[in-house]
C-alpha cells in the first residue's frame, strides 16, 4: 500500500501543470527521501507510516490543483506535520523530510 500511495503522488507531481520544473524536481527528490523514511518506519509502525503517506498524498493533491483552496492546503499540510509528531527522536530524518516538504509547499505561496 505504501508503494502504491507514493507512486500516485509521484504521478500527480510529474503531471501537474501548476508546478514549475524547479518545484517539481525538488518535490520529487523530497518524495524519494520520504519513501525511504516511511519504508523504515513501516517496519515497526505500519499504521503510522500509512497515515503519513496518506497525508502526503492529500497535500500533493491540494498543492498541484490548478485552482487552490488555501484552507484545504493549510489543513492538509497541518495533518502531514501532525502525522510525524512523536517520531523526532526515533526517526529524525523522517520528521526533517516532512518539515521540508511542508515548508516548500508553504513557500510556494500555497
Amino acid at each position: 500500500m505504501l508503494d502504491e500511495t507514493i507512486t500516485k503522488i509521484e504521478s500527480r507531481i510529474e503531471s501537474a501543470s501548476a508546478l514549475n520544473d524547479t518545484h517539481r524536481n525538488e518535490l520529487l527528490r523530497l518524495l524519494g527521501q520520504l519513501k525511504t523514511e516511511v519504508s523504515q518506519l513501516s517496519k515497526t509502525h505500519q499504521e503510522d507510516a500509512e497515515s503519513i503517506a496518506s497525508f502526503a498524498e492529500v497535500s500533493a493533491r491540494e498543492a498541484t490543483r490548478e485552482t487552490r483552496n488555501p484552507q484545504l492546503i493549510e489543513h492538509s499540510i497541518g495533518g502531514l506535520e501532525s502525522s510525524v509528531e512523536g517520531f523526532e527522536e526515533s526517526h529524525p530524518q523522517l520528521v526533517a523530510v516532512v518539515n521540508r516538504i511542508a515548508g516548500m509547499l508553504s513557500n510556494m505561496g500555497i
